[in-house]
């Protein structure tokens, strides 16, 4: 185990490179480390079902308690390498207030950052480029009322027009304006995106909205003329849904996916 050397500049934590759980876990507050263990929880997830694009695409989260903290990968691991400890913690201008050995993605962090900024409630905020959600994106329709899935995001969903690789700052206006107080958002030519108050919510919305792409693809594939789900029921969805999930959301699901990655591979709360 390394020594800790904790310094007070500006009032932050300085650890060493070489950054251990004991480490890590030790500086800072509980709260922290139980999104921390979420946090890469949902990176080990989107890895396991096949969402993961090698170092590309982010999920980040607001530290508990801060305005302006936030967890997001190190710039450089898969996410099947994401820990508790090993997620960077930054601020709004995205520096590192807790030393890490790992830079973070500039682009990524540019639309997170955007978001978390304009939402107060989005606590958690998941980006991904899948195969289905990027085919869907440059859909002129975009996302069509065919599926029983298709219906959740729908019932919340905006988009936001392609502007090239995110580093221009300028694009975080148009994003949020975009994005308003919706939950599901397709990036047009780029990829999905969800945000919600908890970890656990932006997963479910996520499952759900890939599915809905998932669904869309292959009955296009089949070439035969499809069927759209009349605009009544997509109106009372919200509702059905909280009866589904017994207003729970994520939490349904979240305790059982948990349970599934100690299983296969406990070492995420590392």
């Amino acid at each position: 185990m390394t020594d800790l050397s904790i310094v007070s500049k500006t009032g932050m934590y300085d650890i060493m490179e070489n950054e251990t759980i004991s480490d890590v876990k030790g500086v800072v507050t509980q709260q922290e480390w139980d999104m921390r263990v979420n946090l890469a929880a949902c990176y080990r997830l989107i890895a396991l079902y096949g969402w993961d694009d090698l170092v590309f695409t982010h999920i980040s989260a607001r530290v508990p308690d801060t305005e302006d903290e936030f967890l997001i990968n190190p710039y450089g691991l898969l996410f099947e390498e994401i820990t508790a400890s090993n997620l960077v913690k930054v601020n709004q201008a995205g520096e590192k207030i807790l030393s890490s050995a790992y830079d973070i993605n500039p682009a990524g962090f540019t639309i997170h950052s955007a978001v978390h900024d304009a939402r107060a409630d989005a606590h958690c905020v998941i980006h991904l480029h899948t195969s289905d959600g990027v085919a869907v994106s440059t859909q002129v329709q975009g996302l069509l009322p065919i599926s029983q899935q298709s219906l959740f995001p729908l019932s919340n969903l905006a988009y936001h027009d392609y502007e090239g690789i995110a580093l221009n700052p300028a694009e975080k206006v148009r994003l949020v304006d975009d994005l308003g107080d919706a939950n599901f958002m397709i990036l047009r030519n780029h990829g999905l995106l969800t945000c919600a108050s908890t970890v656990a919510d932006a997963f479910l919305f996520m499952y759900i909205m890939q599915r809905a792409c998932e669904v869309q693809i292959k009955a296009q594939s089949g070439g035969s003329e499809l069927t759209h789900i009349p605009p009544q029921i997509l109106a009372g969805i919200q509702a059905a849904s909280k009866a589904v999930t017994k207003e729970a959301n994520g939490d349904i699901a979240w305790p059982a996916l948990l349970r599934k990655l100690r299983r296969t591979d406990p070492s995420f709360e590392e």
